[in-house]
């Protein structure tokens, strides 16, 4: 004798099942978003902020002695000159703390430029702001020196390339100024004596160069 199995229809019940994960922690949306950048106001230099040198002089010296390499220090009075003349760029953050700091040189009676003391304070760095900087002061050059050779010494990686989308390629020592004057401040750099055993054909640092005669010559 066949016994009949009954069909269960489960068309019309509800199921609550419980999450596989009970202790499971969900996070706002929000937190999965990227954090926000900090914003900056970047400004050509003037006397009323002089006030700024010692924390710019602090700073660079703190950053040579951690990295110990590339870095040649300025005399507070050099830079009190160069954000006088407006030669020098500031960068601040939006509650008015100091973010960032370079200026510019001329050298060779105004036939190179050089983009120098390029610092960001620590609490700033990783932010995008070097590249900033490095932009306005490449500008400054351009517009008080429009026929300079601009050129750039340095160790670090992330300068070299920030100089490389701006246009500067690397070269010999000998495609750079010759003014002693120049080369006296070197003298500070813990890589000083490698430059003069070298004979200041080279050292640790890079140059690279901006020629606008080259640019013009590619358009």
């Amino acid at each position: 004798m066949k016994t009949e199995q009954q069909t269960i229809d489960f068309s019309n019940k509800v199921f609550h099942l419980e999450a596989p994960f009970p202790n499971e922690t969900k996070l706002p949306v929000n937190q999965h978003e990227v954090e926000k950048q900090p914003e900056f106001t970047i400004e050509i230099s003037n006397v009323k902020h002089i006030l700024w040198v010692k924390e710019i002089c602090d700073v660079t010296l703190t950053s040579a002695l951690t990295r110990g390499t590339g870095i040649s220090g300025r005399p507070p009075e050099l830079l009190e000159e160069k954000i006088k003349k407006g030669e020098a760029v500031m960068a601040f953050a939006l509650d008015g703390s100091w973010a960032g700091f370079s200026f510019i040189s001329s050298w060779d009676n105004d036939r190179y430029v050089s983009n120098s003391g390029l610092i960001v304070a620590p609490q700033f760095r990783n932010t995008g702001l070097a590249k900033k900087i490095k932009r306005k002061i490449f500008e400054l050059s351009r517009q008080k020196y429009p026929n300079a050779i601009i050129f750039s010494l340095t160790t670090g990686l992330a300068v070299m390339k920030m100089n490389h989308e701006l246009g500067f390629v690397p070269v010999t020592y000998s495609e750079i100024t010759n003014d002693e004057d120049f080369w006296e401040g070197c003298k500070s750099c813990v890589n000083c004596p490698v430059l003069m055993s070298k004979e200041r054909k080279n050292c640790l640092c890079t140059a690279m160069r901006y020629d606008p005669k080259d640019k013009i010559s590619n358009i």
